[in-house]
């Protein structure tokens, strides 16, 4: 089975003030142990980037926080809107690679991260939330979405990849 990984909006505009450090360090320590995982088996990694009012003068906030691992062999798609497929080429890159699975991840859980999921959901793809790998600046937040949401915990994606 092929996976795909998207990792949306972990970018300094989005994060820096809205998640405490010993919270971004912990969803970063899952989310590149799943980004290795994925890339040691060939499989596609996807930064997602919002550029929703993104100027020249202010393009260094919109940069990925360090904390996040990103190999050159990542792929990464800009947005302006909330669902990472409305109006981007996100849908045919994992139609291309034929990726049936899609494991999320990301800042923040009520908007981008929930949107996103349901445009998966709506466009065939198989959509879970990577456990201990979603932010909010609402705790709250992050409980209803392993309630409402499939999830995944990190142990089970090498045996998935191994099948």
């Amino acid at each position: 089975m092929k996976l795909g990984y998207l990792i949306i909006d972990m970018q300094e505009i989005h994060v820096r003030d809205h998640v405490d450090k010993k919270t971004l360090d912990r969803a970063c320590e899952y989310i590149n142990y799943v980004s290795d995982i994925l890339r040691a088996k060939d499989q596609l990694v996807i930064h997602i980037q919002d550029i929703e009012g993104m100027e020249e003068a202010t393009k260094e906030h919109y940069n990925i926080v360090p904390e996040v691992q990103v190999s050159d062999s990542d792929l990464k798609v800009t947005k302006e809107y909330s669902n990472s497929f409305w109006k981007t080429e996100l849908e045919q890159i994992l139609k291309d690679h034929g990726v049936e699975l899609l494991i999320i991840s990301g800042f923040s859980a009520e908007h981008c991260v929930q949107f996103t999921y349901n445009g998966a959901s709506e466009r065939g793809f198989r959509p879970v939330l990577l456990q201990n790998g979603i932010l909010s600046a609402h705790s709250d937040v992050i409980i209803s979405a392993h309630r409402d949401r499939n999830l995944i915990s990190y142990p089970v994606i090498p045996y998935l990849i191994n099948q």
